[in-house]
This record gives C-alpha cells, sequence and structure tokens, in this order.
C-alpha cells in the first residue's frame, strides 16, 4: 500500500540521538521483534490509565461514553497492522514532542548498551523510553493519528519511514484517542495473523487493564484481570490450582501458593508456587528458573531471577509492583531499590510460608524436605543476610529417629539434662556413619548425633556453628569435651594393663604405617571399636576438608593420627603377639584399612581382599 501523506508539510529532523536509535532498531538482529507489540500496548494502556483518570474530575472531554479499549487491526492484504487505543489522545504539537524527541539520557544509555553489542533488546527498549521506535524493527513506515481529549481539538497525523526525519500534519479523525499504523517489512508478515498476535498478547499483554480486541471481534483477547492482584479472600482453591497449570502446564497441583498484597514500603501483588517436585516436566512451560516480573500488569521479563535469591530458584509464579518502570533492564534491575525491597519482601514471605508449613504439619513438610532438602542448605552455606531465618527448615537423621526426620528444635527437646552441645557426624553415608568409632564414647552415654552424610552438609556446616546457643560439635573432634561427669567416669573405667604395656605395640604400628600417620596412641574414647583416625592439632576443620575434597578432585587429605584402644581384645591379643610375627603385619594393616574405610577415605577398599582371605586362613588354623 503506497502511502498517501500530504508531503507539503515540512519535514521534521529528528535529533541526531534519535537518528542513531532508528538506525540501531531498523539494521538490528534482533531475535525478539514481537516485544514491538508489547510495547505499543503498552502506550495504549497507558493513555487509557491517563483518560481513566481524567474522566474522574472532568466530564468536559471529547467522547465521555466512548468505552476505554484497545483495538488490534491486521490486514494481510494491505500488509499493516493498527493498533489503535480510546485513550487521552495527542495534539500536533504533543506528536511532535512525544514522538519526535527521546530524552538525552536515555537516548545515550540505550546507544551505549548497543554498542555494547547487545543484540536483544527485549529486556531493555523500553528503559530508555524508546519503545514506540521498537516498531521501527518491523516497520517499512509507521503512521500515527491522535484526537486529543480536550475539547474543540484537531486531529493530528504523525508519518517517519525511519529515516532522518518526520512529518506533522493535520489529519480526520472521528473518534478520540490514538492508532498506530505500521508497514510491515516483507519479513514481518508474520503479525497480519490472527492466532500469532494472540499468542503474542496472551503471552506479554495478558493481563492489560483494559480490554484487548482483535478486528472488528467482540471476544476479548486478554484475560484483563489477574488472579495475583485480587484479594486473596475472594480467589477459590481451585483458581489457585488453575492458574498453576497454565503458568506451568503441571498436572500435579502445587504444594502451597503464597498469594502476596502489599503496600508498603512498595505497592506489590505477588502469587508464588512451591511445585511438587524440582524436576521440570518434558511439556513444562517454564524452560528456566525466575518469576513473570509485571509493571503494572504489563510482562517485562519472562524469567527475573533477580527476586528470589538462586536457592529458591524452583519457586514459580508472578510479581507485579506499580513502583517498576516498564522494561527496566536485567542491569537497571539489580542497582534498583524497588527491585532491592521486592526480593526481601518475597523471600521473607516464602521462608515465613515454609516455616509456617513445618510447625502446623509435619509430614507434609517431610515431603517438601525430601524434594528440596539440597535448596535449603545450600541457602544456608550462601546466604548472606540472616541465614538462622533458613535454620528452622533443616531436617536430619539421628542415631535415635534414624528413619524419621528431626528438627534442630526436636533435637534439643530431647537433649539430656547436662547437655549443652549439639553433636553431630560427617560420613559418606549413614550406613558407614552409625559404625563409626568416633560414636562409641557418645553411645555409652546416651546423647543423640545428627547424621551429616549429604555433600552439601559440608558446605553448610562452614556457616552453621551454633543453634539457639548450642554449639554444634563434631563428635570426630580428637580433643571432644564432655560434661565433667561424663568424662570422669569414662577415665575412671580401668584396663588390666598399663599405657607403658602398649608402648612397642605403638612402636611396631608407627614402624609398619610409617608416614601413611603422623601419629599413633592410646585413647580412653573408645569402647567398641579397636581403633579410629583423628585429625591431629592444626589440621584443618574435617567439614573445610570436605568442602576441599568436593571442589578439588586433586585435594590431598592430611593424613591422621591412629587411635587404639587399649581395652579392646584385638588390641590386647595384636600386643601378645610376637613382634616378628606375620599376623600382626596382616592385622595392623587390616585396622588401619577398617579405619580409612569407615572414614570414607579408602582410595581402593578391593586391595583389601587378598588380606582379609589370609586372615581368614589364619583363623581357621
Amino acid at each position: 500500500m503506497e502511502d498517501t501523506t500530504d508531503k507539503t508539510n515540512p519535514a521534521i529532523p529528528f535529533k541526531a540521538e534519535t537518528r542513531q536509535i532508528l538506525d540501531i532498531l531498523i539494521h538490528s538482529l534482533y531475535t525478539d521483534s514481537e516485544i514491538f507489540l508489547r510495547e505499543l500496548i503498552s502506550n495504549a494502556s497507558d493513555a487509557l490509565t491517563r483518560m481513566k483518570f481524567e474522566s474522574l474530575t472532568n466530564r468536559e472531554v471529547v467522547d465521555p461514553d466512548i468505552p476505554l479499549e484497545i483495538r488490534i487491526i491486521p490486514n494481510k492484504e494491505e500488509g499493516t497492522l493498527t493498533i489503535i487505543d480510546t485513550g487521552i489522545g495527542m495534539t500536533a504539537d504533543e506528536l511532535t514532542e512525544n514522538l519526535g524527541t527521546i530524552a538525552q539520557s536515555g537516548a545515550r544509555a540505550f546507544i551505549e548498551a548497543a554498542e555494547e553489542g547487545i543484540q536483544d533488546f527485549s529486556n531493555i527498549i523500553g528503559q530508555f523510553g524508546v519503545g514506540f521506535y521498537s516498531a521501527f524493527m518491523v516497520a517499512e513506515w509507521i503512521r500515527v493519528k491522535s484526537l486529543s481529549y480536550q475539547p474543540n481539538s484537531e486531529a493530528a497525523s504523525w508519518y517517519s519511514t525511519g529515516s532522518d526525519t518526520f512529518t506533522v500534519e493535520s489529519a480526520v479523525k472521528d473518534q478520540r484517542g490514538t492508532s498506530v499504523m505500521i508497514k510491515l517489512k516483507e519479513d514481518a508478515q508474520e503479525f497480519t495473523n490472527e492466532p500469532r498476535l494472540k499468542e503474542i498478547i496472551k503471552k506479554h499483554s495478558d493481563f492489560v487493564p483494559f480490554p484487548i480486541f482483535i478486528a472488528d471481534q467482540d471476544d476479548q483477547t486478554n484475560q484483563q484481570t489477574a488472579l495475583w492482584r485480587q484479594s486473596p479472600r475472594e480467589v477459590e482453591e481451585q483458581q489457585y490450582k488453575d492458574f498453576y497449570r497454565q503458568l506451568t502446564l503441571d498436572l500435579e497441583p502445587p504444594v502451597t501458593h503464597i498469594h502476596m498484597v502489599v503496600d508498603a514500603p512498595v505497592q506489590m501483588y505477588a502469587l508464588l508456587f512451591i511445585p511438587p517436585s524440582p524436576d521440570r516436566g518434558i511439556f513444562s512451560l517454564r524452560k528456566e528458573n525466575g518469576l513473570k516480573l509485571y509493571s503494572r500488569k504489563v510482562l517485562i521479563q519472562e524469567y527475573c531471577k533477580d527476586l528470589l535469591p538462586e536457592y529458591y530458584g524452583f519457586v514459580q509464579g508472578v510479581v507485579d509492583s506499580e513502583d517498576l518502570p516498564l522494561n527496566v533492564s536485567r542491569e537497571s534491575v539489580q542497582s534498583t531499590k524497588v527491585m532491592a525491597n521486592l526480593k526481601r519482601l518475597v523471600t521473607s514471605k516464602v521462608t515465613s510460608t515454609l516455616t509456617e508449613i513445618a510447625k502446623k504439619d509435619e509430614d507434609e513438610y517431610s515431603k517438601i524436605w525430601e524434594s528440596y532438602a539440597p535448596f535449603f542448605k545450600q541457602g544456608v552455606a550462601t546466604e548472606q543476610n540472616e541465614p538462622e531465618k533458613l535454620y528452622p527448615l533443616l531436617r536430619f537423621h539421628t542415631t535415635k529417629h534414624m528413619d524419621t526426620w528431626s528438627s534442630l528444635d526436636d533435637y534439643v527437646a530431647r537433649m539430656n539434662a547436662d547437655q549443652e552441645d549439639i553433636y553431630y557426624i560427617m560420613g559418606s553415608d549413614k550406613r558407614s556413619a552409625i559404625r563409626s568409632p568416633h560414636l562409641d564414647v557418645i553411645r555409652a552415654h546416651d546423647y543423640e548425633v545428627l547424621f551429616m552424610t549429604d555433600p552439601l552438609d559440608a558446605f553448610m556446616l562452614v556457616r552453621l556453628k551454633e543453634y539457639n546457643e548450642h554449639p554444634l560439635t563434631n563428635v570426630a573432634t580428637a580433643d571432644l569435651e564432655l560434661p565433667e561427669d561424663e568424662q570422669e567416669e569414662i577415665e575412671g573405667e580401668e584396663s588390666t594393663q598399663t599405657p607403658e604395656t602398649y608402648i612397642p605395640l605403638i612402636e611396631r604400628f608407627k614402624t609398619q604405617l610409617g608416614d601413611q600417620v603422623t601419629d599413633v596412641r592410646t585413647t580412653d574414647r573408645l569402647a567398641d571399636s579397636p581403633a579410629r583416625l583423628v585429625d591431629v592439632d592444626g589440621a584443618l576443620d574435617q567439614e573445610i576438608q570436605y568442602v576441599y575434597r568436593y571442589l578439588d578432585k586433586d585435594f590431598e587429605i592430611p593424613k591422621k593420627a591412629l587411635e587404639l584402644n587399649p581395652r579392646h581384645p584385638i588390641i590386647k591379643r595384636l600386643n601378645d603377639l610376637p613382634e616378628d610375627s606375620q599376623l600382626s603385619v596382616l592385622i595392623i594393616n587390616q585396622i588401619f584399612e577398617d579405619a580409612l574405610l569407615i572414614e570414607g577415605l579408602h582410595p581402593d577398599p578391593a586391595s583389601m581382599i587378598d588380606r582379609i582371605q589370609e586372615l581368614m586362613e589364619a583363623a581357621l588354623q
């Protein structure tokens, strides 16, 4: 279709920055050209909102009774797309001012972003006040006709091909508002396809507060009413489930929903869901972590990862704020005070909701824990601000409750009267940990011990040092301090042999094991086990050693000291064997490698098979 605009009006030059922006947009290798429609609908919505407020106090306006709406007219034959609103409209001077000039600061910032190599402008274009110009990504030319709400106004037309100039002239328009006609480029004809238009509206503008119609249809395309903006008292449970399914295509209902309406310190609406599983199904609509971020019901980020910490990345839902500018970029999001407030509010609400579930329904929370335990542990390990708020979410198996989950509060409530510390043991798995010699002295005095056998536990323990003024203590600590009366009772146990009796045996261990250990000594901290390995003074804490092992495959575990139990039958009889006994050699090596195995440190457990067979042959003789 040829343009028929009267060219007698003098062309008005764009400012230099505007011309540069148009050149960038027209020649950009854009990857998400559909955003131009989002921008134009947002502009139309703003014009309608201004008209709505104006009409509250002023009836002296053009067309006071026409409905506030947006209508999109595709024309396949002509290759055009027209977006029409019945909003506040513009005069000729306003067209010149609003469409001919971009704020200098915004223009400069946009140009700098483009020079940095950004090819996809979908998340930044509106931030700089250039949203309208995004239409030139798909347009050969654009004509805007507008009639202002002001009585006795004359309609005006703005026209540009995206070159160096534009024209503004009188026009004929029968109805208040603005129409934007776009002559689409050859490779942008998809935007005359009604199903494609509906798809874009559904994705980006479904909750714009005014009805959107396509062509002459009377069926509204957008949903308009945002569920999250309704009062929670007005929403039925089934509506939440339906919305979750629409958002995710997950056939299973969410574990719970969180509906927030906040007025201060920011105006915010949010509807969040905890999925039944952190694993996204093959048909999931949500391909990445991140919440949908809206500004006044207009989608500005599909996957906003800055509203929740990484450890809550599994949470699905939407956040909508009146205080955000449209189309903030990711870079500006991270430095925006509004976003900082939103993140704080949303994160705090997720934590408090999970904590409340844990208090009210332990069985339900156990299911959540089994699905999301790694995320909560990650949170304890990485959260810089008040990680202690996450501590009530933690659950553990213990030596007294092997198959059920216990919270730290549960453990504290069951502590012995004389007990101050919360004891834990680390290991590669629960089956190995339960056989650990480090539990001998603890088990003898009926203390309960938490199992820390998940790889993330080591990272978590770097931060988790105490709970409600109870220190967390590793039972593998060589100098483990026990309550005084318990200590005396242990030390009071008599051995039939004096420590000096074992000096020759200790020397045999040292000679045979060589530099595999830093020391060999006896201990009174063992009951049922013949020996154990402990860290020496100055060594890294066991938790740090585990962290380094997971992060660095080449990390060498510090050599440990071997402690022997002089009351154990194996040690007693080994001490009686002749110094040159071959059986003694086998047993010493096996004791050491058993200790390695139980600590999860043995590099090659299968290598013990030949020695074990020799020991069995010796036992049968």
